[in-house]
């Protein structure tokens, strides 16, 4: 009885591995297991995408659902019938065979999404986009696209990587410049943006983001301050490398950098282009004359912008004429330079805007005012070439990859040049020639641009070998300027030379007795008071006048062409004028604008988007360091 008990035990145990064996074999057949993995303790299944686990209980099915409800994309790839071999087994899938993905392939195809995503500006759920995934399936069905938290968590480390190598950078500087602003996004959150500007080893301008900063509290000058501590906190930045902060002329931002020039002895630049925009809007504003006549213009912009037919008729009226197909430009009240563009694109579009107008289809009866009388379009021209040179100097001074502080007294006295040169005929553009002339002078000799004494933006003319002599100065001016320049290049070395002493210092030992000995024994012989107190005089003396001779040789050079570089200048003559070098590293890296930080708000503003309001501040910040300074990707 026992015998067939245990034969039949033996039997069924092997009946039971058979139908395990068919399992398997089953299993193996259908193609639904290449997106699964089995565990056979828990009895669940894993997929392969979103790491989600199915309890199994020897059937597809629920695999089947998850994968067409979470990853349509793969399960449209599955034959119609999962299970069968004969689908399964098509000469298709042989001759068609997709190729292969390996683990590293599979993290290069990850990677250069993301620095797509980054670098256009792409929201990170668009690889949950179906016209997305489908691409990359047609690439390489073989690749498993990541979901949008995997790549959120992927960016989250390429930010703590690019942030380290930017610290690693800045810890090799020892002049840095910070460009400060504050912004509010579509979601109502304000922001503060931060970048830093240096010069590099081989005297290349570096401009980086350091943060866009989510602001929670009120912005007094005191919380700025702060803020601002704390982002150079953030990057591991000593605050004695910290030279100057640009920012615009709000009180409370104009506030917050006497605070940490009084602290940290920061340089407080106002924003020349923020200086030009009031200077400029000042003037238009005053002249009543020229504020009618520009609302006119503005008006019959917006007559266009906003009628489908009048636009219309403007196209074919440019056909006809053989005038470029250009918009009309709406200004911005905020920007002067934008009412400038405005006034040029009509100048370009007179003729065809008029005929537009003369159509009674397009204007009817009750609106022919909407066109320029002849003398407004007289104003209109003039005023234009009156602007045109604050136009050029406003896109000068934006830039961030050259030399731009050093340039602005040199900038401010061409263009009082430039408006009294052209003589005016109209009334309004005479009387605006005046008033802007004295806004001019009221901005930028209340910021003391033309004050010598301890002024950052002649330091860096002075040191800008293209500006060296100081034509814009009187010789005594000039005189005080270069006074400040030996003083500082003579600070500059006597702290250069303590350093090295201090890194150079060993300390004393037992061999060095006996000639410290001799030593005292000599000085007590030749009165060793007096004779080291005339050994420093002398040195401090000879160092003294090598600073001098220096700094004489360089203002006694021939200034610079003003189309060469002057960075290239100093990396090829920084061996000749060691200590003024030094300098100059300090004073040219400062910008002349706060633009650098209004562009992290373009970029942020592209990342915090009506599709992404949802978007935490702390990633918007991540996303728009990673845009910013995606040269370190």
């Amino acid at each position: 009885m026992c015998a067939q008990s245990a034969e039949h035990k033996m039997e069924t145990e092997t009946e039971g591995d058979e139908r395990q064996g068919e399992q398997r074999k089953r299993r193996k057949l259908s193609k639904v297991w290449d997106h699964y993995k089995l565990k056979r303790e828990q009895n669940t299944v894993q997929c392969v995408y979103c790491k989600t686990e199915l309890a199994y209980h020897n059937s597809t099915t629920s695999m089947l659902q998850h994968l067409s409800r979470k990853h349509p994309l793969y399960a449209s790839s599955l034959p119609s019938g999962s299970n069968s071999k004969s689908q399964s087994g098509t000469l298709d899938s042989f001759v068609q065979r997709a190729p292969s993905c390996s683990t590293a392939q599979a993290a290069d195809f990850t990677d250069r999404i993301l620095n797509m995503i980054v670098t256009d500006m792409r929201p990170l759920s668009m690889v949950e986009d179906e016209g997305f995934q489908k691409m990359i399936f047609a690439f390489n069905p073989n690749y498993a696209l990541p979901s949008r938290t995997y790549f959120m968590k992927i960016m989250e480390k390429k930010y703590e990587d690019i942030k380290g190598k930017l610290k690693n950078m800045l810890k090799e500087t020892d002049s840095i410049a910070l460009t400060i602003d504050i912004w509010t996004s579509v979601a109502t959150e304000a922001y503060l943006g931060v970048t830093c500007h240096f010069l590099g080893e081989d005297w290349g301008m570096e401009s980086h983001s350091l943060t866009t900063m989510p602001l929670e509290e009120r912005h007094t000058a005191t919380n700025i301050a702060e803020w601002i501590e704390d982002v150079i906190a953030k990057f591991n930045i000593s605050p004695e490398k910290i030279k100057a902060v640009v920012h615009d002329n709000g009180a409370n931002v104009v506030a917050a950098a006497k605070i940490l020039a009084e602290k940290n002895g920061w340089a407080s630049v106002r924003c020349a282009g923020h200086t030009l925009n009031l200077v400029v809007q000042g003037a238009l504003k005053k002249n009543q004359a020229i504020s009618k006549c520009v609302a006119a213009a503005r008006c019959l912009v917006e007559h266009f912008k906003k009628s489908e037919l009048a636009c219309t008729k403007l196209k074919d009226k440019q056909q006809q004429m053989g005038t470029p197909s250009h918009m009309l430009v709406q200004d911005v009240s905020t920007r002067w330079n934008s009412t400038f563009h405005m006034l040029s694109r009509l100048l370009e579009q007179r003729w065809p805007v008029t005929a537009a107008l003369s159509d009674p289809a397009v204007t009817p009866r009750g609106k022919h005012y909407l066109d320029l009388k002849p003398e407004q379009w007289d104003v209109i021209q003039e005023l234009n070439q009156a602007l045109e040179p604050f136009e050029g100097a406003t896109v000068f001074l934006s830039g961030q990859e050259y030399v731009t502080l050093s340039a602005l007294p040199q900038l401010v006295q061409s263009l009082k040049k430039s408006i009294q040169t052209p003589a005016f005929e109209t009334a309004p553009v005479k009387s605006y020639h005046t008033d802007v002339t004295e806004q001019i002078t009221a901005r930028w000799q209340g910021l003391d641009v033309f004050q010598p004494e301890s002024n950052h933006i002649l330091l860096a003319a002075a040191l800008d070998p293209r500006f060296r002599k100081l034509k814009f100065l009187s010789p005594d001016e000039v005189f005080k300027v270069q006074s400040t320049v030996q003083t500082l290049a003579l600070a500059a070395k006597k702290e250069a030379k303590q350093k090295n002493a201090s890194e150079i210092g060993s300390p004393i030992t037992t061999q060095d007795k006996p000639l410290t000995s001799a030593k005292s024994l000599l000085e007590k012989i030749l009165g060793s008071s007096d004779s080291s107190t005339s050994d420093e005089e002398d040195e401090e003396q000879q160092l003294s006048q090598n600073v001098q001779k220096e700094v004489l040789m360089y203002f006694g050079e021939h200034p610079l062409s003003k189309k060469e570089n002057p960075l290239s200048w100093w990396k090829v003559n920084a061996a000749r004028y060691p200590t003024l070098s030094k300098l100059a590293q300090s004073f040219l890296c400062i910008p002349a604008t706060s633009t650098p930080s209004e562009r992290l708000f373009s970029a942020a503003g592209n990342i915090a988007s009506k599709r992404r309001a949802s978007l935490s501040s702390e990633h918007v910040d991540m996303l728009t360091f990673l845009h910013c300074n995606h040269r370190l990707l």
